[in-house]
């Protein structure tokens, strides 16, 4: 994830989710120069985020598609949790809102 916090990263996945691309793409993409791309797509691939393939004389980037799908999963387990607190506290001011209705009821008696 903290390779994806960095905006030109993100802008670099967001390219790629597209299509492969050649660095040269990128670069003219962004409005970048290349050194400063090439180093985001190393950061990126050493993160597992990308794979790189020689043709030619150039090298194209493409996503690799397990990471992301393990950041989706990732995210699932902490949001059970919190509908399960949620679920909780909902019960817990239902609670209060009929103690507090009920006694409301009582003094109008």
């Amino acid at each position: 994830m903290s390779a994806l916090a960095e905006p030109t990263r993100l802008q670099i996945v967001e390219l790629l989710r597209a299509k492969p691309r050649a660095v040269g793409e990128i670069v003219e993409r962004l409005g970048l120069r290349q050194p400063q791309v090439s180093k985001h797509l190393r950061v990126l691939s050493e993160a597992g985020l990308v794979e790189v393939r020689p043709v030619a004389q150039q090298r194209i980037y493409s996503l690799r598609s397990e990471p992301l799908k393990e950041l989706d999963v990732w995210p699932e387990r902490y949001r059970r949790i919190a509908e399960d607190r949620f679920g909780r506290l909902e019960n817990i001011l239902r609670d209060q809102k009929e103690k507090g209705d009920k006694r409301r009821g009582n003094k109008n008696e």
